[in-house]
């Protein structure tokens, strides 16, 4: 199956749909050298108002920080601080590189109310009536789930939307829009190349956790769309992963594919227990997610010659570059959807007037080029990546599908 056709197989499965693209995807897409967009001058619309629930006595106000000097007030809500109070270093990146999106594309459109929402749910719902009440139109963050509900919760009594980072995919809906990596994208496009391909016949290796039945799901949906028999799913915590492998070693022939949506520290012992069970990964392709897109993982004996699916280096090694040139130090993994979600906010703001965060605006079907490439966001608040997938070989990734570089053609 085509990049084209798996990103219309998902967004069918989304629900309703939007017509008319808007032709955003060029906001972001043609980056000067310094990573920034060069956007066209529009006027900017008046910032809304609405009546604000009251602020939650259990988490009292804390200063707010402002980034830019822009009319349009955006709210960053990000976990600064653990629930221990001590620094976040995932929280710090986000921020960073959120400030390093608004210096790229011109600090005169937005201004950034940044909040921490000290990694809970009270502290969340707090930060964003703060930054509602100091008039954000537009929330960016949080990012721990149950954080995404209660700022959900708030924004939807306000009337504005949010722009959040939790791969959980139930907080979205409602004006809740997950910038996140969520793991149907993975498994989607990397089930469909298998197929592709030519893998028929396939069993899954699947951790007893969150993710593990998250993947599941997704993965039997994509087997059956590309009408792959799926021969067995084996279920393991790390006490019974030498026995699920010994399992799936039990199939031999009679499968041409397996996958293991694992995360990469728990691949190591994957790998290990592959190995001694005998499966070989020349006669069953080994596929995975973009989770392996991890130094350790790419080491590893047993996953040589194995696929993943995960956003093309490119984007990113150049974000990392700016990144280090500007505050010394690498950023958190994520911390591109912090980048992205600031630069959108910005372009927006830039072209769009008073439609600049509408539902329209934000789920145009022509979506929008970031560091990770194309993304776009579906009306109940889900996203679709351009993805490549990558071949492990010799401690390093080839790429064996590109990722798409835009969404034309697909609907």
């Amino acid at each position: 199956m085509t990049a084209s056709r798996r990103l219309a197989a998902r967004a069918a499965r989304a629900g309703a749909r939007l017509g008319g693209a808007l032709g955003l995807c060029a906001l972001l897409a043609a980056c000067g050298p310094n990573g920034g967009s060069p956007l066209a001058r529009a006027p900017v619309g008046p910032v809304a108002q609405s009546p604000l629930p009251p602020a939650s006595p259990a988490a009292p106000a804390a200063p707010s920080e402002k980034i830019g000097s822009g009319p349009v007030k955006v709210g960053l809500v990000l976990p600064l601080t653990q629930s221990t109070g001590a620094p976040s270093v995932v929280g710090t990146s986000l921020r960073n590189a959120a400030e390093l999106a608004l210096t790229e594309a011109g600090a005169d459109d937005i201004t950034l109310i940044v909040k921490d929402d000290r990694s809970s749910a009270d502290g969340a719902r707090a930060a964003a009536q703060e930054a509602l009440g100091e008039g954000a139109d537009l929330i960016v963050g949080p990012l721990f789930s149950p954080s995404v509900r209660e700022v959900g919760r708030v924004a939807r009594g306000a009337g504005k939307p949010v722009i959040a980072f939790s791969t959980d995919s139930s907080t979205a809906g409602g004006g809740v829009y997950l910038l996140s990596f969520l793991p149907d994208t993975y498994v989607d496009r990397v089930i469909d190349y298998a197929a592709s391909r030519g893998k028929k016949s396939i069993a899954a290796l699947v951790p007893e956790n969150d993710y593990g039945r998250v993947a599941e799901a997704a993965f039997q949906q994509a087997a059956a769309r590309n009408n792959m028999r799926v021969m067995a799913i084996e279920h393991y915590t790390p006490q019974t992963l030498d026995a699920a492998a010994a399992k799936i070693a039990g199939l031999g022939d009679q499968i041409d594919a397996l996958f293991i949506p694992e995360q990469a520290d728990a691949m190591p012992a994957v790998s290990q227990a592959l190995t001694s069970a005998g499966v070989n990964g020349k006669k069953a392709q080994i596929l995975g997610t973009g989770l392996w897109n991890d130094a350790r993982v790419l080491k590893l004996p047993a996953l040589q010659g194995a696929w993943f699916s995960a956003p093309e280096n490119g984007g990113y090694n150049a974000f990392i570059t700016r990144y280090k040139a500007k505050y010394g130090s690498d950023p958190a993994r994520i911390a591109t959807l912090g980048y992205d979600a600031v630069s959108l906010a910005a372009a927006l703001a830039h072209t769009q007037g008073g439609q600049r965060y509408s539902e329209a605006t934000l789920t145009n079907r022509a979506g929008f080029n970031g560091a990770d490439g194309v993304f776009r966001f579906q009306p109940d608040g889900a996203n679709e990546r351009g993805l490549s997938v990558l071949e492990i070989a010799s401690g390093a990734t080839t790429p064996v599908s590109p990722a798409p570089k835009s969404f034309a053609g697909a609907t």
